[in-house]
């Protein structure tokens, strides 16, 4: 009997100190990534994440501009202290994604199907909120494994076979999937972090409708990792009609277009 409550009083320790809370919906979950193997998972496939995403636009003013918008969602964050990047990709896919440790990607062919500075905002911004819900560790952890992701970093065999498998890898992380509830609060917390940032919170609902209808006639790789079922905008809309919003919130049409859409479309 003394074996066996022993047993279960260590059990709930370990519970205990696996456990995290989500800053999102306050409450305390099992969380078994280390805050440290996030940061080494994202140092060690970001380069290959890039590749595959076909590398970074070079075009320097493009990246600053989406670096500074990014900068101000990642200060009003719940992880201020995080280095969070923020990286525009050469691909013609609609996509973004994050890496655990704060990396923020977004492709060329979602800046072409935005038009103003608070639809990029609410996009780096709902990205921001799946690395500091943890969402991304959690989907990396059912999806493939942190453990198998870093034992190939270590690997000690042959440089081929470890460049082979970080691609492999490096694939399934470009399409981790989410679950609706990790979209939800991605929204909801996207949503208050645009706000803090001073955006006008309608363009998350803008982009929305803008991917929706991209989606009828053509494959949206976003929508693919990120579901987009009706609830998820009336929750929004919903959210957005219950707050006192402050007058002056940044939409940016002009500055989107001069620092984004004008260099992309030399």
């Amino acid at each position: 009997m003394r074996n066996l409550i022993l047993f279960l009083v260590l059990s709930v320790l370990v519970l205990l100190a696996g456990c995290a809370t989500n800053p999102i919906t306050g409450k305390r979950e099992l969380m078994l990534v280390s805050s440290s193997k996030e940061m080494q998972i994202g140092r060690q496939y970001a380069p290959e994440i890039e590749k595959q995403l076909g590398n970074r636009i070079q075009n320097a003013e493009i990246q600053s501009y989406i670096a500074s918008v990014g900068a101000k969602i990642a200060k009003v964050s719940h992880m201020p202290g995080r280095s969070f990047t923020f990286t525009a990709l050469n691909d013609e896919s609609v996509n973004a994604m994050a890496l655990p440790d704060g990396s923020i990607y977004i492709t060329r062919g979602m800046l072409e199907n935005m038009s103003t500075e608070a639809q990029l905002a609410s996009v780096l911004a709902h990205e921001a909120t799946h690395v500091t819900a943890r969402h991304v560790s959690s989907a990396m952890s059912r999806q493939i494994g942190i453990d198998l992701l870093l034992s190939v970093i270590s690997s000690k065999t042959e440089m081929g076979a470890i460049s082979q498998s970080v691609a492999n890898y490096g694939r399934q992380i470009v399409n981790l999937k989410f679950s609706r509830n990790d979209e939800l609060e991605a929204d909801l917390g996207g949503l208050n972090y645009m706000l803090k940032a001073g955006y006008d919170p309608h363009a998350f609902i803008e982009v929305m409708e803008i991917l929706d209808a991209q989606s009828k006639t053509k494959q949206i790789e976003f929508l693919s990792s990120h579901p987009l079922p009706a609830s998820r905008k009336q929750e929004l809309k919903m959210r957005i009609e219950a707050k006192r919003l402050p007058k002056g919130l940044k939409v940016g049409k002009a500055k989107y277009k001069s620092n984004v859409l004008d260099k992309l479309a030399k």
